[in-house]
């Protein structure tokens, strides 16, 4: 199975700049999330961020806090249970009328499920604790999860690999910034494939 950007919706979890300089090989991560987002805005994907309780942590990275289209604070380590499943998957408007109010060739067609975006590509910090709560959480709401192995860091490597075991055992398929750019486009025929590539190289 591959990505389909039109069934994608990315979000980047917690680059703030007071945890940034704490985490293993942070410049290579921060310059694939600035990389993901930019792909994302090239392809028209949603782009989302969280930021764990900024007042302590500061916000996320001017560069990447730019690139998305909201950023959710949260408490919770899972951006889940601070409302980021209702930006993802909005509730349905209410119907208005009922089934005899109109006749039926009048009455509009309810919005199909298939049109939902239920692909969520995840990155983020750490990758041991709010990435891997919030991949969890998303799991459990039966989204499908792909993971960004190399725009994803924690403060010891052995914790980011804990984190990456963890997650492919319960689901999440994990991949590298570069995967999700070439499934994203799928062919050099791809009106934005130049802007991909500049991306990429």
């Amino acid at each position: 199975m591959l990505l389909d950007a039109d069934d994608c919706q990315l979000v980047l979890v917690d680059y703030q700049i007071r945890l940034m300089p704490a985490l293993h090989d942070s410049a290579a991560v921060i310059a694939n999330a600035v990389r993901l987002a930019r792909l994302a805005e090239a392809m028209q994907v949603p782009c989302f961020g969280t930021e764990q309780n900024p007042a302590k942590l500061g916000e996320n990275l001017p560069e990447i806090r730019a690139l998305c289209q909201k950023t959710l604070a949260k408490m919770h380590f899972s951006a889940c249970a601070d409302g980021l499943v209702d930006w993802l998957r909005p509730p349905a408007p209410p119907q208005r009328g009922n089934a005899r109010s109109l006749p039926k060739h009048l009455q509009k067609p309810q919005a199909d499920d298939s049109e939902a975006r239920s692909t969520i590509v995840v990155a983020g910090c750490e990758s041991h604790v709010c990435l891997l709560q919030t991949v969890l959480d998303l799991l459990d709401e039966e989204f499908d999860v792909w993971v960004v192995t190399d725009a994803c860091s924690s403060r010891t490597e052995r914790s980011r690999d804990a984190a990456f075991d963890r997650l492919a055992g319960a689901g999440a398929e994990l991949v590298t910034t570069e995967m999700v750019a070439f499934e994203w486009l799928r062919t050099a025929d791809h009106p934005a494939f130049k802007t991909v590539q500049a991306l990429i190289k």
